[in-house]
């Protein structure tokens, strides 16, 4: 769209340098005139030149993004109206964040930490056998139940680590610490995910409101253009009135231009922020899933 824009603008401002210089070769106005016109011209055609260099570089991300050697990309030619952005539903869930990848990564981390702490707390209990070859009561826990010994008298012929000078005190508590770390985070990422979304919601609302507000403006300066035209074909107005107006008009259109996109990045931001949108049901992003 803006180099559309621009193309359109820089074929104004070429139609003002000419018949600019056709009246400065018959003597009818002056060289300040003919040089105001030129420099339009040039800072409209060096606009088309970079949103064209841009064009291209972009074109060369995506083809390099969908396996294909740089080129261009085939597209529909550019439209205000084309592809408005939905309106976001009331009352959307905030559960839909849970399909976040990023949150999902800190609940696997933050389960795995909680494991940690159960075999951690694990490696306290004496580890004794329980029965003997044949199937019967092992001498071990035989003289657990009758009474003859405690469990604690039994730590000194249980397998596995037991009471070892403080080390599995110690492993406990680190696992705790992981699992309290984990945790953090995982509430930590909930809060960016509340973020990103209340982000991009204000901006998809605030933008929408920007844009109405540019479009009145770039209707009113096209109409200012078209005015000012019309006044000078009726000798009221100079040619300078005509090239102000349009040099208002073309960097309004490129901002719209700009709005329009921005407006429509903001949803694509929402739909990440989400998680993938609001239209999937749980069992549609959960295929896939472990």
């Amino acid at each position: 769209m803006r180099l559309s824009i621009a193309r359109e603008s820089t074929g104004s401002f070429e139609s003002t340098y000419a018949l600019f210089n056709r009246r400065y070769g018959a003597g009818i106005t002056s060289r300040l005139a003919v040089a105001r016109a030129e420099s339009a011209l040039a800072e409209a055609s060096g606009a088309v030149a970079d949103i064209e260099r841009q064009i291209s570089i972009k074109e060369h991300q995506i083809s390099v993004l969908l396996g294909r050697n740089p080129g261009p990309i085939l597209r529909d030619p550019p439209s205000m109206d084309a592809q408005v952005p939905l309106v976001v539903p009331a009352g959307l869930p905030s559960s839909l964040l849970e399909r976040r990848p990023d949150l999902l990564e800190a609940e696997q981390y933050l389960k795995a930490a909680s494991a940690r702490i159960g075999i951690a707390k694990a490696d306290f209990f004496p580890r004794i056998g329980l029965t003997t070859l044949l199937g019967a009561v092992s001498p071990e826990l035989s003289a657990l139940t009758d009474g003859s010994a405690t469990i604690w008298s039994l730590a000194a012929r249980a397998a596995g680590p037991i009471f070892t000078g403080g080390e599995l005190t110690g492993k406990y508590r680190a696992a705790l610490a992981v699992f309290d770390q984990a945790g953090y985070q995982y509430l930590q990422g909930a809060l960016r995910a509340f973020q990103e979304v209340s982000d991009a919601l204000v901006s998809a609302q605030k933008l929408a409101q920007l844009e109405d507000q540019q479009k009145h403006e770039v209707s009113a300066l096209s109409a200012a253009v078209a005015i000012a035209q019309k006044r000078y074909r009726g000798g009221l107005a100079s040619y300078y009135e005509v090239l102000e107006a349009q040099q208002l008009l073309f960097p309004a259109q490129i901002t719209l231009s700009q709005t329009h996109r921005d407006r429509r990045l903001a949803m694509v931001q929402l739909y990440k922020a989400l998680g993938g949108g609001w239209k999937l049901t749980d069992s549609q992003w959960t295929e896939g899933q472990p």
